[in-house]
């Protein structure tokens, strides 16, 4: 099935845009079914669980944390994370730099944006991300790379809402690619979009998409 579903959605996804597996909760067994079946790109929300995984798994996986981060657990993913997708704090980005630092290594980094009206839903405002990209602070962290935005839109179905929010995103992200950024800064991904949402993500400027489910099947949480 994992197979199937995976063909299904890359027939569905544009060449430019990259396609997150999240395996969140999912037995090593189902991710080496869709990395047989040509996935490389894998997204978990627990640090300890994705490192788990990353000891027993193929080394040419890239890891992308997609989960609200806990900074005391930032160092038991540096040696090896390819993308940290959720930064909504400056000192989570201190951490990260400093646990890259330790592992010799440059750590990709996207912003967390808030564009969702669920209070449960974390994230930036648009003034607190120009706030950390032209801070005098960002310059010293050199071993993060900060390439661009994360955004979950609300859990509804109303299209012209979900719109509405992807869109905010997309045009902040341009506006800022024209800026004149830290030498950290290379803003070329715009992560929106899950299994309810991508093909709209898309539409809306999406570059990444975090599709788990519809991949999966349903989540196990026991």
């Amino acid at each position: 099935m994992i197979q199937e579903n995976l063909k299904e959605i890359q027939q569905q996804i544009p060449d430019h845009v990259t396609l997150v597996a999240v395996s969140k909760t999912k037995p090593i067994a189902d991710l080496q079914e869709a990395y047989n079946a040509g996935q490389r790109i894998f997204g978990e929300n627990k640090i300890q669980e994705m490192a788990d995984k990353y000891e027993v798994l193929p080394k040419d996986i890239k890891w992308h944390m997609i989960g609200h981060l806990q900074s005391n657990k930032v160092k038991y993913m540096a040696p090896f994370v390819d993308l940290i997708h959720g930064i909504d704090k400056f000192s989570t980005l201190k951490e990260i730099n400093k646990q890259a630092k330790k592992n010799n290594r440059v750590i990709n980094c996207l912003l967390q944006a808030k564009i969702a009206e669920e209070a449960t839903k974390f994230g930036l405002s648009f003034d607190e991300i120009e706030n950390i990209l032209q801070s005098q602070e960002l310059k010293n962290l050199e071993n993060i790379k900060i390439v661009g935005f994360m955004g979950m839109a609300s859990f509804t179905d109303n299209q012209e809402q979900l719109k509405g929010e992807f869109s905010s995103l997309q045009k902040f992200y341009k506006k800022q690619q024209k800026v004149e950024l830290p030498i950290n800064c290379h803003l070329e991904t715009l992560s929106m979009g899950m299994s309810g949402d991508f093909n709209l993500a898309i539409k809306e400027g999406s570059n990444m998409v975090r599709v788990g489910s519809s991949i999966f099947g349903n989540r196990n949480y026991n």
